[in-house]
């Protein structure tokens, strides 16, 4: 296993590109929805409409610029190569801080954090970031192999923030991030300073609990989700390689199904436009695209769905809950957690907090590990 780090910077061919635009003016469309609604999945007015701008409007090129403007790197663990972006601060003291994403997200939505973090007005809250692409997304390789579950991702990145120097670091996640960051405090509590998520999992205590209101519309929202949105879920941890052919073949489907996650997830009153501008969603989609990662990033749930290990966690963890992400109950947050420091419901936000709330994101990152300093 080689442990060299080596730069690296996104070059798209043009010919990719140019095969995109080809594919999308040449979209097979299906028949509209029998429905005024989203119940079925995307509208075709929607889709139509997005793949639209996809192809006269938006500059994949400005958003590879934006990628190459932040120092990215790669590196190799057990012969898969991992991207990341190492951001160090200019403040001698700063705090190592790792930042996981989700599905179906990307290293691309923490761009609007990352400065922030590293240089804020007050050196005192100045972090070292960084932000690895998970294996068989963005800019990482796809496993050719099975195996590459949470815990071994959770021990790569422990083995990353060896190979930069980091003895001690601080963790951040939601969705998968949530999961790989209570899974690295969890194997590796030595090395993390504190934990903060934005999605707290944990399971159903065994005891009793008392739920306040809070608690029970939070299982609401689950119960609602685990019933009428789970669809993907149950795809992706079941037949990802039979997804994976219409995901690679046709970026009208790609769209369509990230798409579909970001406006159900993302906190808006119906217009996505709202919460997630149109060329930060794209961002997404076009990153999975020109990687062919629809197969390689839904087989993570394959390999975890269900699996992740929900032990006790002992190192200090805070949670900063948007409500349209907001699916555990704090009770049970609380057995599980044992270091529960800091917990706090915010008024707007959904999964994706670094797109939608970055500044409110920021904020929340800073008071709590400004704690642990």
């Amino acid at each position: 296993m080689s442990a060299e780090v080596t730069p690296f910077r996104v070059e798209t061919p043009q010919e990719a590109l140019d095969d995109l635009r080809d594919r999308l003016a040449r979209t097979r469309w299906p028949e509209p929805e029998t429905v005024g609604d989203w119940s079925q999945g995307v509208p075709i007015s929607y889709a139509k409409d997005l793949c639209d701008y996809w192809l006269h409007k938006y500059d994949w090129r400005a958003t590879e610029a934006r990628l190459n403007s932040f120092p990215q790197y790669r590196t190799d663990f057990d012969g898969l190569g991992i991207h990341f972006i190492h951001v160090r601060s200019k403040h001698e003291h700063a705090m190592p801080l790792l930042i996981t994403h989700g599905w179906p997200g990307s290293v691309v939505e923490q761009l609007d954090v990352i400065d922030a973090l590293a240089d804020p007005d007050d050196p005192a809250d100045a972090f070292h970031v960084v932000v690895p692409s998970l294996p068989g997304y963005g800019f990482s390789e796809r496993p050719v192999s099975t195996g590459w579950d949470i815990p071994r991702i959770a021990d790569a990145w422990a083995e990353l923030m060896t190979r930069l120097g980091y003895d001690e670091f601080a963790a951040h996640g939601g969705d998968w991030g949530s999961y790989t960051t209570s899974t690295l405090a969890i194997r590796h509590p030595e090395r993390l300073t504190g934990i903060h998520l934005t999605m707290p999992v944990a399971p159903k205590p065994d005891e009793p609990v008392e739920l306040d209101a809070a608690d029970q519309a939070r299982l609401g929202v689950a119960y609602s989700m685990w019933q009428n949105g789970s669809g993907y879920a149950a795809i992706q941890s079941t037949r990802p390689q039979t997804l994976g052919y219409g995901l690679a073949d046709s970026p009208a489907a790609q769209a369509a199904w990230v798409a579909e996650k970001f406006w159900e997830w993302a906190d808006h009153d119906g217009d996505l436009d709202q919460a997630i501008p149109r060329d930060r969603l794209l961002d997404s989609i076009t990153g999975h695209w020109l990687a062919g990662t629809g197969a390689s990033s839904a087989r993570l749930y394959w390999e975890s769905y269900q699996k992740v290990p929900t032990d006790q966690v002992h190192v200090p963890t805070g949670c900063s809950i948007f409500p349209k992400n907001s699916w555990v109950p704090r009770a049970w947050c609380e057995r599980r957690f044992t270091d529960l420091r800091y917990w706090r419901d915010l008024d707007e936000g959904g999964h994706f907090p670094a797109i939608e709330q970055p500044g409110v994101l920021i904020d929340e990152l800073r008071e709590f590990f400004r704690g642990l300093r």
